[in-house]
């Protein structure tokens, strides 16, 4: 029998009666990090890392959390398990298994470029690995961070001498705080929308290093702050909320952002494309390091990405699974 497998309830751990990324309740889940396709309500025990638990409890309530520190083992019945940096998002982790000497590593979501913020990824090998495919196309090819940041602050420092707030929509979780640590505070004040700003607040509480901000909530008068870059959800983008700030731009922070069609039906003013994710090379150069022989290929472009892995001679399978993602999401 396999060390893990992929059942209607997720993906299962028999020797340890546990599973990983569940996504239906079940008795004991590993959580390889706190966005909600991989966090979800409602099951017997959870078990991850200390640094993504503050944020599962803000999301889910005073849930049964278990913690456990990157590369500390834990023996969960006859299986060997451990945590290592998956560079996604602060406290995100790649779930190593071993049973009888046989080592899997499920990955959940992982970029290999060091941000900044979150704990730099960390190759673990392995005979068998899971890997998401989320950006598995030739086309998606991050460029540098500072490159990026510089395109942001050029566009904010625009918006700003046009007497424009700037609204750049990204994800509350992980995105939003990456950002944050991008900008030039010297052009102007940074608001953050209240669900951006109440995670910033449990990470702070956590004794994460955070750019100043400012909650743009119902009592904040926008004309006091001018010349300011507003991060927000893509969903409040457009609401009556962001309307009261008066003239203003639009613009999309998203590995998405790499295709044109996606761009257009965003409407946005500008579309900056950088992602939480593994692009094309860092999937391809992420898989090697582990010399694993076997990979299970999750959400994203599976079967193209499946493909091409069996003919550049792996042993790759696409597998179901109801993961979405958080660039689903900024994307929608």
């Amino acid at each position: 029998m396999s060390v893990l497998t992929f059942t209607p309830d997720g993906i299962y751990c028999a020797a340890g009666d546990f599973y990983i990324d569940p996504w239906r309740p079940v008795p004991r889940a590993l959580i390889t990090h706190g966005h909600a396709d991989h966090a979800r309500w409602g099951m017997g025990n959870y078990l991850a890392t200390d640094i993504a638990a503050p944020v599962m409890r803000h999301r889910l309530g005073d849930i049964p959390l278990e913690t456990i520190t990157y590369g500390e083992q834990r023996v969960i019945g006859d299986a060997t398990v451990s945590f290592h940096p998956a560079g996604h998002v602060p406290g995100s982790a790649q779930i190593r298994v071993e049973v009888a000497g046989e080592v899997w590593v499920a990955s959940g979501d992982y970029k290999v470029v060091d941000d900044g913020l979150s704990t730099p990824f960390e190759p673990i090998k392995c005979h068998h690995f899971i890997t998401e495919s989320t950006f598995g196309l030739p086309v998606f090819r991050w460029q540098d961070q500072a490159d990026v940041a510089a395109q942001i602050n050029t566009w904010w420092s625009v918006c700003a001498a046009a007497g424009k707030t700037a609204f750049l929509g990204c994800y509350a979780l992980g995105k939003a705080q990456r950002l944050m640590g991008m900008l030039n505070p010297e052009i102007g004040p940074i608001l953050t929308h209240t669900a951006i700003e109440n995670t910033n607040a449990v990470m702070r509480d956590q004794g994460i290093n955070l750019a100043k901000t400012i909650r743009a909530d119902a009592d904040l008068t926008p004309k006091d702050h001018p010349g300011a870059l507003v991060l927000a959800p893509p969903s409040a983008l457009g609401s009556a909320w962001a309307r009261k700030f008066g003239a203003q731009e639009t613009a999309f922070a998203s590995g998405w952002m790499a295709l044109r069609g996606i761009r257009r039906r965003r409407a946005g003013d500008r579309g900056f494309v950088i992602s939480d994710h593994a692009d094309w090379a860092g999937l391809l150069s992420a898989i090697k390091a582990t010399e694993a022989e076997n990979i299970y290929v999750t959400h994203g472009y599976t079967d193209i990405f499946a493909r091409y892995l069996n003919a550049k001679g792996w042993n790759a399978q696409a597998v179901p699974t109801e993961f979405g993602g958080d660039e689903a999401e900024d994307a929608a």
